[in-house]
C-alpha cells in the first residue's frame, strides 16, 4: 500500500493555494488531491470542510487577521494562516492546540524557523486577544460582505435588486454546504423503490419535499451506490430538475437541448419523454459531450443523440422549424452556485455579467428559427441577477416578436409561490436549492 505523503492540512493548503494562484476550480482540484494521497474516507470530509470553509470565509479571515499581521506575507504563509484560522474560529471539534502544533509544523517544513514562529505568533496573539469585532463597520453593505465574504460589488448590486434583508440571507445561506439530491430514473424505478434501496445499502435518504421525482441525501453519498452505478438515479439539484417541467413535455416529442454538458437536465428530459421522440444535446467541448453519452448510457437512455457542435451556429445542423421544444440553459455568472464554488464569488468581476449577456442572446437567437410555431423555448440559468436573467429575457422578447412569454403553468405546487409573473427566480435560501432563474417563450403560430 502507497505510504500518504501529505497531512490533511497540507492538502488542503495545496487545493486552497491553487485555486487562489490559478483560478481552478474547488471542486475539480479537491478531486484530484484526493485521489493523488489516496485520503481514507474518515479524511475526505475533513478535508473538504477545510477546503470549502476556508475559501468560503476568506474576506472574513482576512479581516479577522489584519491587525495582528505586519508588512507582507507569502502566499502560502497566508493562506496557512487563513487555514488555521478558519479552525479555531468555526470548527469546535478540533482542538485549538492540535491546530497551533500542525501550522507550526506545515510552516517548519515548507519555511524557516522565522516563518515557524511568525505563525505561531498570529495563532497565539489572536488566542490571548480574541477577534477584532465586526462593530467598526458602519456601512451595512460592507458589514454584509464582511460578514459574509461576499465581495462588496455584488453586495451591493444584489442589494440594489433585491433589498438588504434578502440579500443578507442569501449571502448567509452561500455559506452553508448543500445537501445531496438526486433524480428518480422513472423509467427504471419508482421514488418508494429508490428510498427502499438507499436506506438498505446504509445510506440516509428522504423523499423530496420539492420535486416528486427526487430523493434527498442526509448521510452517505448516492453516487457511491449500486442504485446509481445501475442507473435508477442521477445526482441532480432540485432547482434544476425544474427545468424539464417548464418545458411541458410530452411523449414523442424532439427536444433540444442547446448547452446540455453534462446532461443532468437531458436526460431528465428524456425520461420525461419515456424513451420515445427524441432529444438533441449540444456543447461546445468533445469531452463534456462525452459526458452526456456516458450518463445516458448509464441510464439506459436510447433517445438522447449528442453533436460537439457551438450552439451558436445550430441552424447549420438542424432544419428551421424542427423541434418541438428547445431548451436554452445558458452559460451564466453562476452566482446561484456559491454553495458548491465558492471560488467563483471572488472571480467574477462586475463586467463578466455584461459579457456573458451577449452570448446568451446570440444562443437564443440562434437556436429560435429552429423552433416549431406554437413550440416552447426554455430559458434558464444557474444565477441569480436581475440584468442578466430577466434582462436577457426582456430584450430577447423585444428582439423576436415572432414570441411571446409563456406562462410556467406545470411546475410542481411547492415552488409556484416563487414565481414572479411568468417567471421563477429562485433563491439559495427558499428550499436549500441552487439559485436559479427559468423563463418560458412561445413561438407564434
Amino acid at each position: 500500500m502507497n505510504k500518504r505523503t501529505k497531512t490533511v492540512r497540507e492538502a488542503a493548503l495545496d487545493v486552497i493555494e491553487a485555486v487562489e494562484k490559478n483560478q481552478s476550480y474547488s471542486n475539480l482540484l479537491l478531486h484530484s488531491v484526493i485521489e493523488k494521497n489516496e485520503l481514507p474516507s474518515k479524511d475526505i470530509g475533513l478535508l473538504t470542510e477545510l477546503t470549502y470553509g476556508t475559501i468560503q470565509r476568506k474576506m472574513t479571515l482576512d479581516f479577522y487577521l489584519a491587525p495582528f499581521i505586519k508588512g507582507k506575507l507569502d502566499d502560502w504563509v497566508r493562506q496557512l494562516l487563513r487555514l488555521s484560522l478558519y479552525q479555531l474560529v468555526y470548527l469546535d471539534r478540533i482542538p485549538d492546540r492540535a491546530v497551533f502544533y500542525e501550522a507550526v509544523e506545515i510552516a517548519k517544513k515548507r519555511g524557516h524557523k522565522g516563518i515557524s514562529g511568525l505563525v505561531n505568533g498570529v495563532l497565539r496573539s489572536i488566542q490571548r486577544k480574541g477577534l477584532p469585532t465586526l462593530d467598526s463597520i458602519k456601512d451595512p453593505v460592507e458589514m454584509v460582505s464582511i460578514e459574509t465574504s461576499h465581495p462588496y460589488w455584488l453586495v451591493k448590486r444584489w442589494t440594489e435588486q433585491f433589498g438588504l434583508e434578502k440579500t443578507r440571507k442569501m449571502c448567509e445561506t452561500n455559506l452553508i454546504a448543500p445537501n445531496q439530491s438526486a433524480r428518480v430514473n422513472t423509467t427504471k424505478i419508482s421514488r418508494e423503490e429508490l428510498v427502499h434501496q438507499l436506506t438498505e445499502s446504509g445510506n440516509e435518504v428522504k423523499e423530496s419535499p420539492i420535486v416528486p421525482e427526487a430523493v434527498q441525501s442526509l448521510r452517505g453519498n448516492i453516487a457511491k451506490t449500486e442504485a446509481y452505478l445501475n442507473g435508477q438515479c442521477t445526482i441532480q439539484d432540485e432547482s434544476s430538475m425544474l427545468v424539464s417541467y417548464a418545458l411541458k413535455l410530452e411523449e414523442g416529442m424532439r427536444v433540444l437541448d442547446a448547452c446540455a454538458a453534462p446532461g443532468g437536465k437531458t436526460t431528465h428530459i428524456a425520461e420525461k419523454l419515456s424513451g420515445t421522440g427524441e432529444v438533441q444535446a449540444l456543447d461546445l467541448h468533445k469531452h463534456k459531450v462525452k459526458l452526456i453519452d456516458e450518463n445516458a448510457s448509464r441510464l439506459g437512455l436510447s433517445n438522447v443523440k449528442t453533436s460537439a457542435l457551438d450552439s451558436r451556429k445550430a441552424g447549420e445542423k438542424f432544419e428551421k422549424e424542427s423541434f418541438d421544444r428547445i431548451l436554452v440553459d445558458a452559460p451564466c455568472s453562476g452566482l446561484g452556485v456559491l454553495r458548491r464554488k465558492p471560488d467563483i464569488k471572488y472571480a467574477k468581476k462586475e463586467s463578466d455579467l455584461h459579457s456573458l449577456q451577449k452570448i446568451q442572446l446570440d444562443i437564443l437567437s440562434a437556436v429560435a428559427p429552429l423552433l416549431k410555431k406554437d413550440g416552447l423555448l426554455v430559458y434558464s440559468t444557474c444565477t441569480v441577477d436581475r440584468n442578466e436573467n430577466e434582462g436577457t429575457v426582456s430584450s430577447f422578447l423585444s428582439d423576436h416578436p415572432d414570441f411571446v412569454s409563456h406562462p410556467l403553468d406545470e411546475l410542481p405546487e411547492t415552488v409556484r409561490s416563487f414565481l414572479d409573473g411568468d417567471q421563477l427566480q429562485i433563491f439559495p435560501q427558499d428550499f436549500g436549492g441552487d439559485g436559479f432563474f427559468i423563463s418560458c417563450f412561445r413561438k407564434k403560430n
